[in-house]
């Protein structure tokens, strides 16, 4: 048996984009928890996202790795300051980017700052996104399209095209995908479609960079438990979050950290082009 939250969870619905404090039950992005063992020693990492949820996790992770990071996300609470803390805590440096990826100059003012204070980028995680649910296409206005387009898929080309001139030969990126890549729910269209792009933009990148030695995969995560559920999903979906998959439960942030230390490990040299599925079992198909 799992020890890990399960559904039902109580009543909780945020505006967008939601906070990890009033979360019931508070994720697990491995605080306590992710124990590291020097397999990024060194490394220069940038976190889209990083503030909260997968991201928050995954610089966490990376910290306990070894990794430097920066952290670019939406200013809106206090959380990418939590973050900063526990990577600071590991005893490595921690550099707080707030902005919109929307905006191409804002992408490549990230990448200049991480070579300006960490002295390059060895690893880019695409992560930080935006989604919404509608059960009709007619509801999905033309900016609600855009708005989802330009966060998922338009500065995933921005960050990686900025980035990859200072990536040296054995550098990674990781980019967030999802279950909605192969298999759409049809009530996140929008956000389902850019992550079917980031697939294909993952597998083209991996083809192209491989000369470079440069590494691309990505992964797809099943129903894991961030603020991006209880302020984009309806009050019984919330309730009910992750009772679709054989474990009957949702995914915590932490549960991914090791998938993303992974592709970015050097180590992991042959792997590029995948996608890493973290479902609960269910098939990723």
């Amino acid at each position: 048996m799992s020890d890990h939250p399960a559904p039902p969870f109580p009543p909780q619905q945020q505006a967008m984009p939601g906070t990890t404090a009033a979360m019931r039950p508070r994720p697990d992005h491995g605080e306590t928890s992710y124990k590291g063992s020097g397999k990024l020693k060194g490394m220069r990492a940038v976190i889209t996202g990083g503030d909260s949820g997968i991201g928050r996790a995954v610089a966490i992770a990376y910290a306990r790795e070894g990794a430097d990071v920066l952290i670019a996300y939406l200013e809106e609470h206090d959380d990418a300051r939590e973050v900063q803390q526990l990577v600071e805590k590991e005893g490595r440096k921690a550099v707080l980017m707030p902005g919109d990826i929307q905006n191409p100059a804002h992408c490549r003012a990230i990448i200049q700052r991480a070579v300006d204070e960490l002295g390059g980028v060895d690893i880019l995680v695409n992560n930080a996104a935006h989604q919404a649910t509608f059960s009709d296409i007619g509801d999905i206005s033309d900016e609600e399209w855009e708005l989802t387009f330009r966060t998922n898929i338009h500065a995933m080309f921005y960050l990686t095209k900025a980035a990859v001139p200072h990536m040296k030969p054995g550098s990674a990126i990781v980019n967030t995908a999802s279950v909605n890549s192969d298999m759409p729910n049809p009530t996140l269209l929008a956000y389902a479609t850019t992550k079917g792009a980031i697939q294909n933009f993952t597998a083209g990148l991996a083809q192209m960079l491989a000369e470079k030695g440069i590494r691309a995969n990505a992964v797809a995560p099943g129903p894991i438990w961030t603020p991006l559920i209880p302020s984009t999903m309806p009050e019984e979906k919330v309730k009910n979050f992750g009772q679709q998959v054989p474990m009957k439960r949702a995914g915590q942030p932490a549960e991914l950290a090791t998938a993303y230390v992974m592709l970015a490990d050097p180590l992991s040299s042959y792997t590029s082009g995948t996608t890493v599925a973290v479902t609960g079992g269910k098939p990723f198909i």
